[in-house]
């Protein structure tokens, strides 16, 4: 019998491309609020994310203000930062609008003919997620997004997926992500739910600076194998 299980992916750094989206809003906002004075680097907003704590893209940037010396309150940066990533009307107009897919949707497609359940647990606002699930030609899959479950690495997202698909215990789930707190989710998720089989997978994103040190900090936090992109993850192969 063939090993089948469950994928769960993050979206951003996984599913597309936010080098020129999130990343740039993150510093632009900040850049506006100093009066442009301070522009964090993409490898410093790496450091702050490998802290764990910052998957908020909203609060990662209110912390990156704070330590340089402003406090600004939380509405007013996500404002300015909406602004710039979603723009000012209904439909997407601003950064959004530059981001890359990071995967074909053949991907998905030849895991559901082996028999995989997968879906998305994703940080990000759910209609800025389901915005990179539409151009995939995924938007109909199970979906956990920031409205739906509180910030990783609280696990309860991932646990809301597997309620849903009503995954019997010793089920194998894996989940991919790119940060800290994906990893830190996973080994969350182990200790609430040990029957299941977990297995954390690191994703290394476009924007990462510095590729040993960033694969060595998601091997610290519990990634159980790191890999250069999606694609190169065949799910069946990690498997025991």
């Amino acid at each position: 019998m063939a090993k089948v299980g469950v994928l769960i992916c993050d979206i951003d750094g996984v599913i597309r491309d936010v080098r020129h989206s999130y990343r740039r809003a993150m510093q632009a906002t900040v850049h506006h609020f100093t009066n442009g004075q301070y522009e964090p680097t993409l490898a410093q907003i790496d450091q702050l994310k490998s802290e764990g704590h910052w998957n908020n893209d909203w609060l990662a940037t209110q912390e990156l203000l704070h330590r340089w010396g402003r406090k600004i309150p939380i509405a007013a940066v996500i404002e300015h930062f909406q602004k710039l990533y979603w723009g000012d009307s209904d439909q997407p107009t601003g950064f959004i609008t530059q981001e890359e897919l990071l995967i074909p949707t053949a991907y998905f497609t030849q895991l559901s003919q082996r028999g995989w359940q997968w879906g998305f647990f994703s940080g990000a606002p759910r209609r800025e997620a389901q915005v990179a699930l539409d151009r995939l030609g995924v938007g109909f899959a199970p979906l956990v997004a920031m409205e739906d479950a509180p910030e990783k690495p609280d696990p309860t997202g991932l646990l809301q997926l597997l309620t849903g698909w009503n995954c019997p215990p010793r089920t194998a789930v894996i989940y991919a992500g790119d940060t800290v707190a994906d990893m830190m989710t996973v080994q969350a998720a182990r200790r609430e739910k040990p029957a299941y089989h977990w297995f954390a997978c690191g994703i290394l994103p476009p924007h990462v600076q510095d590729v040993d040190n960033y694969t060595k900090t998601l091997q610290k936090q519990g990634a159980d194998l790191v890999l250069p992109n999606l694609s190169h993850l065949v799910p069946e192969s990690v498997l025991i």
